[in-house]
């Protein structure tokens, strides 16, 4: 079936991004790869709002500032702790710890929306996050203790929390507008924010980037927002939020496979435990209830 080809297609988009991003962050500063990443991005969403729901309409005053935190939250944020992150630790680890945002996203909906989490859930989030230590600590758990993290993790961990936030207040702002234009005004927000670090930065240096780095922004832009958000959204629609959202097992299989391919980056022991566990935890955590 066309959708299920869809949404793996996006999960392989999805696991691209850390490529993308670990390749791009060597030549282009964070915050100037993130406002062309969402430059060309808002630029595609406009596009489809128009085409898809209309002309893009401005947002009822109660609907500000709530997108004006999407945009902070979901885009700036996200991106800085993501490219910051990206330039210091390979792409596979970053991609198996950012893998438990649904973790989270469910921990905080059950705190904040009132969710029940079942004894199955609640095992899933715990599995889950074993492997994120794992992953983190490459295998040495008590390093958690002795200080002995990198900042690389500690900005994609921040990574994790800026996309959990984005989720939560996501949920309110989706009872009012539908998830394409939230992302596309919040994409919107978030580049407006974006455009002053990103010039003081060297910004207006874009015109010294390489094929590859331009390369690398539309991909991001393209196939890793635009179009994965389309066909992720298409697939909720023809399958359900919780069937659609278990093909998010593939992200950090498809970027550590993706970071051999092409970064040469090592297959190690608790990288390949850490993968399983969370994909696991996030299966549990997402499956239907019987």
């Amino acid at each position: 079936m066309i959708i299920y080809l869809k949404l793996i297609l996006t999960m392989i988009f999805w696991g691209g991004t850390f490529i993308a991003g670990r390749s791009l962050v060597q030549d282009v500063g964070p915050f100037s790869a993130a406002f062309f990443r969402f430059l060309t991005a808002s630029f595609f969403l406009i596009f489809l709002v128009c085409r898809v729901e209309g002309k893009v309409s401005v947002p009822a005053k109660k609907q500000i500032i709530p997108l004006v935190l999407l945009g902070l939250t979901g885009v700036f944020l996200y991106n800085i702790f993501f490219f910051k992150g990206l330039k210091l630790i390979e792409a596979g680890r970053a991609s198996v710890i950012i893998a438990n945002n649904p973790i989270l996203i469910a921990l905080f909906s059950a705190y904040f929306f009132k969710e029940r989490l079942s004894v199955v859930k609640v095992g899933g989030i715990l599995i889950s996050i074993s492997g994120a230590i794992i992953v983190i600590t490459r295998g040495h758990f008590f390093e958690l203790f002795r200080g002995g993290l990198g900042l690389g993790e500690f900005y994609i961990v921040c990574c994790v929390a800026s996309w959990v936030a984005f989720s939560l207040i996501g949920k309110v702002v989706m009872t009012s507008l539908s998830p394409l234009r939230s992302v596309a005004y919040s994409a919107i927000v978030g580049t407006v924010f974006l455009a002053v670090p990103a010039f003081m930065e060297g910004g207006l240096g874009f015109i010294h980037y390489s094929l590859l780095n331009w390369a690398c922004i539309f991909y991001l832009g393209f196939f890793g927002t635009v179009l994965g958000f389309l066909w992720y959204y298409q697939g909720i629609q023809k399958i359900g939020p919780t069937r659609a959202g278990l093909f998010i097992n593939f992200v950090p299989i498809s970027a550590i496979l993706l970071a051999f391919i092409f970064l040469q980056e090592s297959l190690t022991v608790s990288l390949l435990i850490g993968v399983a566990l969370v994909s696991s935890g996030v299966y549990l955590t997402n499956r239907p209830a019987t």
